[in-house]
């Protein structure tokens, strides 16, 4: 079958490639899924790259969400049956023609939700809704301030924090020409971060920022810390520049501004509690089939053009969420 490999860490192309490998097979409680489409993600690039925990042995195959139908099940796996449509959490392998998840993680696709779209939901649309509901606890009418907000994940928030009740919602974006997509996508204000970005954000929100959702690391911990408000939750979901994180602000600084700081992967949950990521999922593809949920996608024509969307999320170039056709 074909699939993208990684033979090696990168930062550029050079080392992926669309090759010949062997059909995997489910083992037990796994299933393995014939991919329509998959998720392109920045994830497969802190693979790339070799950033430490992402990728087991060279060569890898990424690839964190698809969407399909059921090919075989494994041992011990009830409920799913071959021909089944699904969307499924892949622990790796999903830019592939087959791919295994875990049962567990493979979510029945209602008759409404198009495969394109069911495939950003396992890794982006879960991860935003877990973001926004169990690690922020997002209450009625509370704002938003999202990092990042043009890409994949940002834009999932712009489209579901509404959908969940939630307020104003400010985003900052790395250079100018992202604020328009950023608006697109739903956000009520755009900042580009760097000098006076504090200040626009107090402007847009002058009573504090409830709820800080930052994939960067700590790199603008101190700003969020500024800017949040009594009781905000400041929720660290990535470390998009890789490389070492710093130790966290001392106690008596978050007690000072009764400030929460949450650390949250959806890939470890994965692992630790796969029913509330399979629970999220389901609720995502049911808001999908309501009609309460639509997020935009760019299709990739075939697993060739995927390097090229990979350098495009490497270098901030990225808008929105891809998705390729397998």
């Amino acid at each position: 079958m074909r699939a993208l490999v990684m033979t090696g860490p990168s930062h550029g192309p050079d080392l992926t490639e669309v090759g010949d490998i062997p059909v995997p097979e489910p083992g037990e409680g796994e299933v393995s899924v014939d991919v329509s489409h998959a998720g392109v993600n920045f994830i497969d690039v802190m693979a790339r790259r070799g950033d430490p925990g992402y990728v087991t042995a060279w060569p890898f195959v990424p690839g964190k969400e698809v969407a399909g139908t059921v090919r075989r099940v494994g041992p011990g796996v009830s409920g799913l049956v071959p021909g089944q449509r699904v969307a499924a959490f892949t622990p790796s392998g999903g830019l592939a023609e087959v791919a295994v998840a875990p049962a567990a993680l493979a979510v029945p696709l209602p008759d409404d939700v198009p495969s394109r779209l069911a495939a950003a939901a396992p890794l982006m649309l879960t991860s935003a809704l877990l973001l926004l509901t169990d690690a922020a606890r997002l209450g009625a009418g509370e704002n938003v301030l999202v990092h990042s907000a043009s890409g994949g994940v940002g834009s999932a928030v712009a489209r579901l924090a509404p959908a969940l009740g939630g307020g104003r919602l400010v985003g900052t974006v790395g250079r100018p020409d992202k604020v328009e997509a950023a608006r697109s996508a739903g956000y009520d204000t755009v900042i580009v971060r760097g000098e006076g970005a504090e200040a626009a954000i107090r402007d847009a929100v002058p009573g504090g920022v409830d709820v800080v959702l930052d994939p960067l690391g700590v790199e603008l911990l101190e700003l969020d810390l500024e800017v949040a408000s009594p009781g905000g939750r400041i929720v660290l979901f990535g470390n998009a520049g890789g490389g070492e994180v710093p130790p966290l602000p001392p106690h008596p600084r978050l007690m000072r501004g009764n400030v929460g700081i949450v650390g949250f992967s959806v890939s470890a949950l994965t692992a630790t509690a796969p029913h509330r990521v399979a629970r999220g999922l389901r609720r995502v593809l049911d808001l999908i089939a309501e009609g309460r949920l639509d997020v935009p996608v760019t299709e990739v024509g075939s697993l060739d053009g995927v390097p090229d969307v990979h350098q495009l999320l490497a270098g901030g170039r990225g808008a929105g969420k891809y998705v390729v056709r397998v």
